[in-house]
C-alpha cells in the first residue's frame, strides 16, 4: 500500500467544475452516513433484540456490536488495497451491495445467530466501501481548496451519524419495530447503486507486480474473533475453562502465524517499518485503550437507563444526545489547541480528563438519577475523550511520508474498530461476571447490575489513565498537522520536498 504507480481512471470524467462532483459527494456522504449511524444506532435497540432474540447473555448480546466492528477493523486494509488496484467506484459498489443485502437479513434475522452472522457482513461491507469512498474524494476534487471542503462535509456527516443514531433508534425501536433499524439501510444502498455509475468515475492505481495479502487480513481478523469470542465467554465460564482457553490460545496463536507471515509476504497489509517509529505505535496502542472504554461505557450505559431506570427505547435515544454535544465541543476544543500546545499536550489532558469522566461516571448507583448520575460522567467523558481523536490522528501520521498517509490513516481507524471490540469482549464481561455474582449473593438484580456497570467504568478509567502515562512517557513532541495528508497520498508534494504537483490517486 506504501507504493504508488500511475493512476488511471475511466467511465465518466469529472473534471474540476463538472457539477456532478458534488453530486457524487453527497452520494459518499449519504452511505458514510449509514456505516457510521449503523454501529450508534443498534446500541438504543440492544434490550429490545435480546429479548425477542433471546441472547442468553449481554456477553453474547455485544456480539451484534463486535461482529460489526472486528470485521470492519480487520477488513479495512485489504478493502483499501482492492479499492486501489481494481478499481474504486466498483469496490464502493461491491460494499455496498454487501452492506444492504445484509442489512435486510439483519432485519429479517429469526434467531441470535441469524443476526450476528448478518452483522458480520454488515462489517466486511462497510470494509469495501469505506476505504473506497474516501479514496475517491480526491479523484473528484483535485482542486486542494475544494478538497478541503468535500473532506468537511465528509467528517461533518459521520459525526451526524452518530448522533442521530440514537435518536433514530429509540423512535424505530419504540413507535415501529428495531428491525427498522435495518430495514432503513435498504433503500440508500438501492439508490447509491443506481446514481453511482452516473455521476462518479472510476479510478484505480496500476501496481506492476503488486498482490492483495488475503491471508493477512483473514488471518488477523480470524485470531481477533476468537480472542474475542474467549473474553467473553470468560464472563460466565472459569479461566481454566477449554470453553476459554482454546480459542483465546487458539486465537494468540493465529495472530503470531499472521505476524510472522507479514514479516515475510513481498506485499504485507503493514509493513515492519511502520512500527519502527515510538509516537506512531503509541498513538495506535492508546487508541486501543481509549476506543475498548468508549464502546464499554455506551453499551453499559445504555443497559443501565433501559434496564436500572426503565427508560423507553426514545427516552434513552434522547439521553444519549448530549454526549454528542459534549464530543463536538472537546473536538473543537482539541483542533484550536493542538496548534498552541502540540498533539503530545493536548493527548495527555484528553486522557487524564476522560479517565476522570470515567470516574464520575462510575458513581452511578440504582437509585441515581439521570441529572446526579448519568449527565455528569456523560459531559466530562465525552468531552475529554473527544479531544484526543484529532490528536491521535496526527499523532499516528507523526513522520509519515505521503506515499503512506493512506496506510497510517487506515491502521488507525483499524485500531478504533479493534479497540471498541476489545472493549466490549473485556469490560462488559467484566460488569457481567460481577452483577451475576452478587445476585447469587441476594443482592437486587438492579443493584447488582448498577454496581457492576460501576466496576467496568472503574477499570476502564484505569485503562485510560494508564494510556496517559503512556502518551507523556513514550511519545515524542509533535506538532499539529496542517498539511493534507490525502493529497499527500496521491503523490501531491510536501511544502519542503517538491514543487511540481502530481497525478491524482490516493493509497487507502
Amino acid at each position: 500500500m506504501s507504493t504508488l504507480d500511475k493512476e488511471s481512471t475511466g467511465g465518466a470524467e469529472a473534471p474540476a467544475g463538472d457539477p456532478r462532483r458534488w453530486k457524487a459527494l453527497a452520494i459518499l456522504a449519504a452511505i458514510q452516513f449509514m456505516l457510521v449511524m449503523d454501529v450508534t444506532i443498534v446500541l438504543v435497540a440492544l434490550p429490545e433484540i435480546r429479548g425477542d432474540l433471546t441472547f442468553s447473555t449481554e456477553g453474547d448480546l455485544a456480539w451484534v456490536i463486535n461482529g460489526y466492528v472486528l470485521m470492519a477493523g480487520g477488513f479495512l486494509l485489504l478493502g483499501g488495497r482492492l479499492a486501489d488496484m481494481y478499481g474504486r467506484r466498483k469496490i464502493f459498489m461491491v460494499g455496498v451491495v454487501c452492506f444492504g443485502v445484509a442489512s435486510a437479513t439483519c432485519g429479517a434475522a429469526v434467531s441470535s445467530g441469524m443476526l450476528v452472522s448478518s452483522r458480520f457482513v454488515q462489517g466486511l461491507g462497510e470494509a469495501l466501501c469505506g476505504p473506497a469512498a474516501l479514496g475517491m474524494i480526491p479523484v473528484l476534487f483535485p482542486d486542494a481548496k475544494e478538497r478541503m471542503k468535500a473532506l468537511g462535509v465528509w467528517g461533518g456527516t459521520a459525526a451526524l451519524g452518530g448522533v442521530i443514531g440514537s435518536v433514530v433508534s429509540g423512535a424505530l425501536t419504540e413507535y415501529v419495530d428495531w428491525r427498522w433499524i435495518f430495514y432503513i439501510n435498504i433503500p440508500i444502498a438501492i439508490a447509491a447503486l443506481i446514481l453511482v455509475p452516473k455521476v462518479m468515475p472510476e479510478s484505480r492505481m496500476e501496481r506492476e507486480g503488486r498482490s492483495v495479502d488475503v491471508v493477512g487480513a483473514v488471518s488477523i481478523t480470524g485470531g481477533l474473533v476468537a480472542v474475542v469470542y474467549g473474553l467473553i465467554k470468560a464472563a460466565d465460564h472459569s479461566w481454566g475453562s477449554s470453553t476459554v482457553l482454546l480459542p483465546l490460545l487458539g486465537g494468540i496463536g493465529i495472530l503470531l502465524l499472521a505476524a510472522i507471515w507479514e514479516t515475510r509476504t513481498a506485499d504485507p497489509m503493514v509493513p515492519i517499518r511502520f512500527f519502527t517509529n515510538r509516537t506512531r505505535v503509541t498513538s495506535n496502542v492508546v487508541t486501543l485503550a481509549l476506543l475498548a472504554s468508549f464502546h464499554c461505557y455506551a453499551f453499559l450505559l445504555i443497559m443501565y437507563m433501559q434496564d436500572v431506570l426503565e427508560y423507553s427505547p426514545i427516552k434513552s435515544g434522547m439521553a444519549v444526545v448530549p454526549l454528542a454535544f459534549a464530543m463536538g465541543a472537546g473536538m473543537g476544543a482539541a483542533s484550536a489547541l493542538m496548534p498552541r500546545i502540540g498533539v503530545k499536550a493536548v493527548l495527555a489532558i484528553g486522557f487524564g480528563g476522560a479517565a476522570a469522566g470515567l470516574v464520575v461516571a462510575s458513581t452511578l448507583e440504582s437509585d441515581s438519577t439521570y441529572l446526579n448520575g448519568v449527565l455528569p460522567g456523560m459531559i466530562v467523558f465525552g468531552l475529554f475523550s473527544a479531544m484526543c481523536y484529532p490528536a491521535l490522528v496526527n499523532g499516528a501520521l507523526y513522520q509519515v511520508t505521503g506515499k503512506d498517509s493512506g496506510l497510517a490513516s487506515g491502521v488507525q481507524t483499524a485500531m478504533q474498530q479493534i479497540g471498541g471490540a476489545l472493549g466490549l469482549a473485556t469490560l462488559v464481561p467484566l460488569a457481567i461476571r460481577y452483577a451475576t455474582d452478587h445476585i447469587g449473593d441476594g443482592v437486587i438484580p438492579t443493584v447488582a447490575q448498577s454496581d457492576g456497570t460501576s466496576r467496568a467504568f472503574q477499570v476502564g478509567a484505569i485503562l485510560v489513565a494508564v494510556a496517559a502515562v503512556l502518551v507523556v512517557v513514550l511519545m515524542q513532541k509533535v506538532d499539529a498537522t496542517p498539511r493534507n495528508v490525502l493529497a499527500e497520498a496521491e503523490g501531491e508534494p510536501d511544502a519542503e520536498t517538491a514543487p511540481k504537483p502530481a497525478a491524482t490517486g490516493v493509497s487507502s
